[in-house]
Order: structure tokens, then C-alpha cells, then sequence
């Protein structure tokens, strides 16, 4: 649901098995977050390709899915208001759909995705709305695009700050104020010692200082689990790490306010408040907030079962099959990414947002707050990205701006990007986790396309100047949007770290466990642009060094690490800790066939020992089978912890303990002297280092937050 690239992240780490810890995690929207930094955009595709839905072409009037299929309801027909007109040549519905086809096709055949939804709208018509593959497999359903109700994920808090500036319209709110003034007295945030309160700003602008916390809380797979909006609220606040107003940290919880704090200005629950202000006004009968549950006293109503029936299945591919998900129950999230809509609906959605606010005589925010979601309030560093009331700015071909949001569930990722200077909008939802490149390519491949010409694909001149100063930017670096206690913290130290070099062409390469990025500098102040694309990420220099830096969208801030940051000393520790502990094993197995002299505390101190050992060899093995699982980030998410990382957890736990009672007894163990009851000097001298090894290996466990099972 967030930016950043959690899910995959993690995903990439249980591929990488134990040995991507000696040598990502996983997210989140969907750790994973229900949105994310984008992926690698896929390479031009061959012009035109017909797509694996293609049907006769038909005028470019009647936009249709790949195949018709009887529903319950069919959506309302899009009749856009009359809007500006972009002083550009428009876009040729043929020409774009042979495009769109193509790529769509690519992405589909290369990266195993099972349906694909799109629309695309300019100067208030709809100029391609289009579906592809299957919204479901078994029975076969291929994708309506008026009828198949893909997941918003993160696309949802566009909806969420629009109802947000709809009470600031109202007078009922002021984003100056602390979000404490609008919750609940159960909700509130706590100050925690912060000097600053939580604004409703620092919401819309992913500043609030919270931790992100997603495994086993984000998302439900069983309905009974779900709870009420408040009470998730309430159970699963989060910490505040940093003041208000100064680091980037993507926040879904923070939306996650905004959204009930705007549902009790206006007397209604968040889900009543968007139909009846938002969805219900434009005609978005295919758009809803509410999950497909059984109805239950205390949650909001379940969704209608017409539109349930129309709902898309989320899929991974396997390696040789597709393999469904269970659904994603959300409603407690509902503000940050508990959306389900239809190509269509989005349709006419982009054509609002487009046209100022307004659609069909309906009014759903005013001039001056469409102004504001097109405006960047508070950039990180001059250059940088940023938020326009809660819309994310993109950066696209041609020197061009959009705005919008992107998206990703588990298994859905989604994209909606409005270009108000082209008068263009553009929506794309897929149902398989691999998607993401697909989704967050298409906008500004149309662009490049019908608007840049070319691939994208910029040549770039070595840069020598990056070559000589390689070790100003060069090392690993930290996000900010991570958990910052218990085992979570554990997965976030891998997951939100990027390692940067410099290569030998002079460009700089930024590597987030199986991710790599290009990128060429724009100047020498700290800013690259993807040679990719049009993404552009800031660094933050001090005294000529890259101490941080900020995202192509700065929802997030990657702190430098120092020399205790990196990862060396927990793979050093592992591996030494891994070797003492079979060492002490096996000499205790020898011993037993052996009358060795000792004296009765070193007798108790090499027991201790061995069970330390013990305990060591049992926690490694259950961490190794955990990070070796096949790769399903949804048995993670739905089953966090689990039984292998508990055991893992709880066994460091005891042995971090006996690791101080071994320290302490160690010097009575040298007291035996030279007598014929004693240790030999040299088991003394091997006793001494393992009890060392030990100690820093529990110090290091510690610090990475692996052996406290019951923080999660």
C-alpha cells in the first residue's frame, strides 16, 4: 500500500535463502506496504502486437474488455463533463490501443501475469479502456474493464485526502492543526516524549515520524480476524521515531488516521462517507471501500454481493503455474488502501480529478483544492519529490509532471498518473505480484512514446566527475520506512537496505537485494536521474559527502551507515558463533568417551556452554528454513511469526542469557591452575574465546532486534 517495494523485497530475500543473510528482506503496498518505489520499467515493445486478449478492432468509441460476460449490475456509463482542452495534439485511439497492446502483452508473456485492466482518458473522453488475461482462473473469466473490480491499494488515499480537503473546504478542519484534534481520545498518538504534535499536514505528506510496521496486521486472509477500523487503530499504533514535519517515512497508518478522523467530522463510517461524497456524486457504481465478508456487528457492511461476484483474484506465479491467493481483507485499512474498482470507474475518476473537481454537474472539491493536490507543499531538498496534498508527483518524459498514486497489495499492483498539461490520465490495475514494472512503466511509456518519441532509453556520457568522487555516495544505506522493534525490526534491517557503488562507466548503481538501478548525475549537488526513465532521487551532501537520500517520490530517506551499520559484523558473527558452537558440540560428544579431569564449576560451565551451543546450532537452522520458504510473501504476511522464527527467536533469547552467566563464571573456571583435576591451559583458552564469541554474537542479535519473540 506504500512506496517503497516491501513484498518484493522480502520475497527476494526468502529466495536468497540463509545465504543472503551471510553474505531485504521482503514492503507492503503491501515490508510490503500497499504501495512502492518503482520497479525497473520494461523494455520498448514491438509496435503493433495485438495482446493476449486481442478481438477485430472495433471505433475507437466502443472501448471494450476482451471479452463480454453477464454481471449482476453493469456500470454507469462514462459521459465526461466538457473539460479544458490540452493544447497538444491528441492522442489517436487506434494508434495508442496498438501500443498499449503490445506492451501489455510483453509484460504479460515475460512476467507471468495473469490479468491486466487499463484505462486512458484525455481531454475529458476515454480514449482506450481495455482489459487482458483472466480476472480469475478457474472457472476462466478474461478481465472486463466495466466489470472487473481490481484492488486500488494505494490509490485508495487519493480518495482519502480528497475527503480530507472536503472537510477543509467545510471549515471543519485545518491541516495546520494536530491530527489529536480531530481522533478519538482511544486512537490519538501518543506524544512520547516529542515536543511536536502530529499535524494533519504531516500526514498528507508521509511525515508523521512513525515506524511502518505491516507483517501479520496489514492485510487478513480470515474474515474473523478482521477488526474495526478503531480498535486496529488502537491495538497496532506504532512508534514515533522522529519529530513530526522532518523525515520522510511512508505511513499507511497515518493515512489510516486521516481517514477516521475525516469519517467523524462528517458523522459518518469512512466507508458511507466516500460513497455517498465521493464514489456515489461521479457515478462510480463499480467502486467500493468494503470487503466481502460476512456481515458482523461492529464492522462496516459487507460488500454488495454484485460486486463481489466481480471481483479479480489476486495470483503468484509459481514457476510453472499461476497459484491464487486468498482474498486480502483490508477494511481496517480501508483509508490506505482498501479500494476495489473497475477500468471504467477510474475512467471517469481521472476525468474529475482532471477537470478541477467536477464531473456531470456533480462538484467534489473546489479549484483551489485541485490546485493544492497539483502542488508540491514541502520538497526534502531543492530538486526532490514530494506530495501535493497527499498525491504523489511523478517525474515524466519530456520534462513533464503528473500526479497520482501507485499501488501494491500482495498481489496487485495498480497505478493511476494524471498529466493536467497533456490533459491525459492513465490507469492500470494487474492481478500477479510480478506486475509492478508494468504498472509503473505504462504512464510515461505512452508519454515517451506519443509525446517524446523514442524508447526512453537515454544515451549517457561517463562521468568522470562521479568516477573521482565514487566515495562521496559509495556504501550501504538505511530507509527510513522500516520497523524499528522486535523481529520486525530483524526483517526491516535487510529489507530497507541499498547498497551504492559507482560503476566503471561513471554512473551511479544503487542494489536492493536483486533490484538494480542506473543512475546518471544531474548535477553536482547531489541529484541523478534514472537512465531508465524519468525518476529523479536527491542526496543529501554535507561537507562533500552523501550523508542520506531521498526517493524519486521522497516518501522516504535512506541514512547513510557507518562502519557498525553494515552487515559484515552480523554474516562475521553468524559464521563465528556457527563454528564455535558445532566445535563445542562435537568436543562435548568426544568428551563423553573420555575420563577427562575438571573441576565441578568448570564441569557445570562446559555444560552451560554446550547448551548454548545447542541452542545456537537449533536458532540457525530455524532462521535458515524460514529465510529458505518458496517464496510466497503471503504465507509471511498471514502467519507472521510463525512457529520457525518464534523457535528461531526464543532460542537466541535463552542462549544471549546463558551467554552471560558463561562470561561470569569464566574466571573461575582459570582458578583450577595446573593441578591434575583442572582443564588443560589450552581448554581454558578455548573455553575463554567461545564464551567470547558468544557475547558478541549475542550483542549483535540483540542490536538487529532477532531474540525478543514476544516484540512482534
Amino acid at each position: 500500500m506504500g512506496e517503497g517495494e516491501f513484498g518484493l523485497r522480502l520475497k527476494s530475500l526468502l529466495k536468497g535463502g540463509l545465504a543472503a543473510v551471510l553474505s531485504l528482506v521482503v514492503g507492503a503496498g503491501p515490508m510490503t506496504s500497499f504501495s512502492q518505489e518503482a520497479p525497473a520499467p520494461l523494455p520498448p515493445a514491438p509496435i503493433p502486437y495485438a495482446g493476449p486478449a486481442a478481438t477485430p478492432k472495433t471505433p475507437p468509441a466502443r472501448t471494450r474488455s476482451a471479452a463480454p460476460r453477464p454481471v449482476a449490475a453493469p456500470a454507469a456509463p462514462v459521459v465526461p463533463t466538457p473539460t479544458v482542452v490540452a493544447p497538444v495534439t491528441p492522442l489517436d485511439p487506434v494508434q495508442l490501443e496498438a501500443y498499449v497492446d503490445g506492451v501489455v502483452g510483453e509484460a504479460m508473456a515475460g512476467r507471468k501475469i495473469a490479468g491486466v485492466t487499463v484505462s486512458v482518458v484525455q481531454n475529458g473522453q476515454v480514449v482506450l479502456k481495455k482489459g487482458y488475461g483472466f480476472d480469475r482462473l478457474s472457472p476462466a473469466r478474461r478481465v472486463d474493464p466495466d466489470r472487473s473490480l481490481f484492488r486500488l491499494a494505494s490509490i485508495s488515499k487519493t480518495f482519502t485526502w480528497i475527503a480530507v480537503m472536503r472537510q477543509v473546504e467545510a471549515g471543519r478542519l485545518r491541516l495546520t492543526d494536530p491530527i489529536n484534534l480531530y481522533l478519538p481520545e482511544s486512537v490519538r498518538v501518543h506524544d512520547q516524549g516529542f515536543a511536536r504534535e502530529v499535524r494533519v499536514i504531516d500526514l498528507l505528506n508521509h511525515r508523521p515520524g512513525f515506524e511502518d510496521r505491516a507483517l501479520g496486521q496489514l492485510f487478513e486472509k480470515d474474515a474473523d480476524r478482521v477488526r474495526p477500523q478503531l480498535l486496529y487503530l488502537r491495538q497496532e499504533r506504532p512508534r514515533r521515531i522522529w519529530e513530526p514535519g522532518t523525515t520522510p517515512a511512508y505511513s499507511n497508518y497515518g493515512s489510516n488516521l486521516a481517514g477516521a478522523a475525516a469519517a467523524r467530522l462528517s458523522g459518518k463510517t469512512y466507508e458511507q462517507m466516500i460513497e455517498q461524497e465521493i464514489t456515489g456524486p461521479l457515478g462510480m457504481a463499480s467502486t467500493t471501500f468494503r470487503d466481502p465478508y460476512p456481515a458482523r456487528d461492529g464492522l462496516p457492511a459487507p460488500m454488495p454481493a454484485n460486486l463481489a461476484a466481480n471481483l479479480a483474484e489476486g495470483y503468484r506465479w509459481s514457476g510453472t503455474r499461476f497459484v491464487k491467493r486468498p482474498y486480502e481483507f483490508s477494511s481496517h485499512v480501508a483509508p490506505a488502501g482498501g479500494g476495489s474498482s473497475t477500468a471504467a470507474d477510474m475512467a471517469r475518476y481521472m476525468v474529475m480529478l482532471l477537470n478541477g473537481g467536477a464531473l456531470d454537474g456533480a462538484t467534489i472539491f473546489k479549484p483551489q483544492t485541485s490546485t493544492g493536490f497539483r502542488t508540491v507543499q514541502d520538497r526534502a531538498l531543492p530538486g526532490s519529490g514530494g506530495f501535493a496534498h497527499g498525491f504523489m508527483e511523478f517525474k515524466l518524459p519530456g520534462g513533464r509532471t503528473g500526479y497520482g498514486h501507485n499501488g501494491a497489495t500482495l498481489s496487485f499492483r495498480s497505478n493511476m498518473t494524471i498529466v493536467p498539461e497533456l490533459g491525459l490520465g492513465v490507469f492500470v490495475g494487474v492481478n500477479t505480484e510480478a506486475g509492478g514494472a508494468l504498472t509503473s512503466s505504462l504512464p510515461g511509456r505512452i508519454i515517451q512514446r506519443f509525446y517524446v518519441g523514442g524508447d526512453g532509453q537515454r544515451a549517457v556520457a561517463p562521468s568522470q566527475w562521479l568516477k573521482d568522487n565514487q566515495s562521496a555516495f559509495a556504501g550501504q544505506y538505511l530507509s527510513s520506512r522500516r520497523a524499528f522493534h522486535g523481529m520486525e525490526k530483524f526483517i526491516g534491517l535487510f529489507n530497507a537496505r541499498t547498497t551504492v557503488s559507482v560503476d566503471g562507466g561513471g554512473q551511479l548503481v544503487i542494489r536492493d537485494f536483486g533490484d538494480v538501478s542506473v543512475w546518471t548525475p544531474l548535477d553536482r549537488e547531489g541529484r541523478f536521474q534514472s537512465v531508465a526513465d524519468s525518476r529523479v532521487i536527491a542526496f543529501r551532501m554535507e561537507n562533500g559527502r552523501a550523508v542520506g537520500w531521498y526517493d524519486s517520490a521522497a516518501s522516504t530517506y535512506s541514512k547513510r551507515l557507518g562502519f557498525f551499520g553494515g552487515t559484515a559484523w552480523l554474516i562475521w558473527a553468524v559464521l563465528l558463533a556457527g563454528l564455535a558452537s558445532l566445535i563445542t558440540v562435537g568436543g562435548a560428544l568426544v568428551r563423553l568417551r573420555l575420563n577427562l579431569r575438571q573441576t565441578t564449576i568448570q564441569a557445570r560451565a562446559s555444560l552451560i556452554q554446550t547448551i548454548q551451543a545447542v541452542l545456537w546450532l537449533i536458532m540457525l537452522a530455524a532462521f535458515g528454513l524460514w529465510f529458505g520458504k518458496t517464496g510466497d510473501i503471503a504465507a509471511i504476511f498471514y502467519d507472521w511469526p510463525g512457529p520457525l522464527l518464534l523457535t528461531a527467536s526464543a532460542c537466541g533469547f535463552v542462549a544471549a542469557l546463558l551467554s552471560v552467566l558463561v562470561v561470569g563464571l569464566t574466571p573461575f573456571v582459570w582458578q583450577g591452575g595446573r593441578r591434575v583435576d583442572s582443564f588443560t591451559q589450552g581448554r581454558k583458552l578455548r573455553f575463554t574465546f567461545t564464551a567470547g564469541v558468544f557475547l558478541l554474537f549475542s550483542i549483535v542479535l540483540a542490536f538487529w532486534g532477532a531474540i525478543f519473540p514476544w516484540a512482534n
